[in-house]
């Protein structure tokens, strides 16, 4: 095991899946010889040249439409799209083309294109680049799209994406590119748990609190600080978006009986929505009490200077512990 950032696993993860196969590219804006804004791809121009590692035009459309072309052609093309809100403009080839052709095709033409998208807030950046897009893609059928929360995972579960004869939208929370974390660098991705598992972050007894990305990191704060109290959370990454890993988190939902969902995109047709609905359909006569989510609020991401009130906290998850527990500011007044 080696402890490295979560931006050094990506990277090492990109690195393997283009050493084992070389039909594997990866194309973007600046990412040769910059190594890309966050400095994800640096270093892989040298060691694979300019015909796998290619430096593309800002026209996120076009990066897109021509990895389509690439996968009928038999290549695995890996884009990576510079920032979350830049990723508007290719909008109609994900959702038109590459979430359709497989399909369109009665099967004969496969889309094994991954779709890296730095996201989500948390550092202090400028309008557009702080979004959480992840529902639009989630309501395409066609893509599966992942959310990684860890080192570890951001190396698995990136050349899982890659291998897949599916379009991935794969999401990678940018606020946790320095964070680091234990990698078994060795690690054969046929062993690793399949990328549409969901994880057991910590185990409790009394609440489940089901989420993704950055926000894991919150959850098992609020797991601690609830500890304290007496309080059981039992935390879950999701990781997968679509498809949902319902069989665990339902598992978890009738052990515990209570029911938190949090993320940091908007909750107006969100994830949280179609988890809590999904799961109350499963799980009826297993809850307790409503279950509740927390999320962002339901407008254009604020100013650098505002995010903080933005995103779903410590504080606000607690709340919602609260209330699924009928112990009202309790635990709220211990995140004080």
């Amino acid at each position: 095991m080696t402890e490295i950032t979560m931006g050094q696993a990506l990277t090492a993860g990109l690195r393997s899946a283009m050493g084992r196969d070389d039909r594997v590219l990866i194309m973007g804006e600046d990412i040769g010889r910059l190594g890309g804004v966050f400095r994800i791809t640096d270093g892989l121009l040298d060691e694979f040249g300019p015909k796998r590692v290619i430096d593309t035009p800002l026209a996120e459309s076009g990066i897109v439409g021509t990895a389509v072309g690439l996968a009928v052609r038999g290549f695995r093309p890996v884009v990576e799209i510079q920032f979350d809100g830049f990723v508007y403009p290719a909008f109609d080839q994900i959702v038109c083309q590459v979430a359709k052709l497989h399909y369109r095709t009665r099967g004969r033409v496969k889309m094994p294109i991954t779709i890296r998208i730095p996201w989500a807030g948390g550092v202090g950046a400028a309008e557009h680049h702080s979004e959480s897009p992840e529902a639009y893609f989630v309501h395409t059928a066609g893509l599966r799209v992942v959310a990684v929360s860890n080192p570890q995972d951001a190396f698995t579960v990136l050349q899982q994406a890659i291998a897949s004869d599916d379009p991935v939208i794969f999401f990678e929370p940018k606020r946790l590119y320095h964070a680091k974390g234990e990698v078994d660098l060795d690690a054969d991705i046929a062993d690793a748990p399949p990328m549409g598992l969901a994880r057991v972050a910590r185990e409790g007894d009394d609440v489940t609190l089901v989420t993704y990305g950055a926000q894991v990191t919150t959850a098992l704060d609020a797991a601690a600080a609830a500890e304290d109290e007496g309080i059981s959370i039992e935390v879950i990454d999701a990781r997968s978006l679509s498809p949902v890993d319902y069989r665990t988190l339902a598992a978890s939902v009738r052990k515990t009986g209570r029911l938190v969902v949090t993320h940091e995109a908007g909750g107006e047709a969100g994830v949280a929505a179609e988890i809590i609905t999904s799961l109350t359909e499963q799980c009826f006569h297993y809850l307790e009490a409503a279950p509740q989510r927390v999320t962002g609020h339901d407008i254009p991401y604020p100013p650098a200077k505002l995010e903080k009130h933005h995103l779903p906290d410590l504080d606000r998850i607690l709340d919602a512990v609260d209330r699924v527990l009928d112990r009202p500011n309790s635990l709220s007044e211990v995140a004080l």
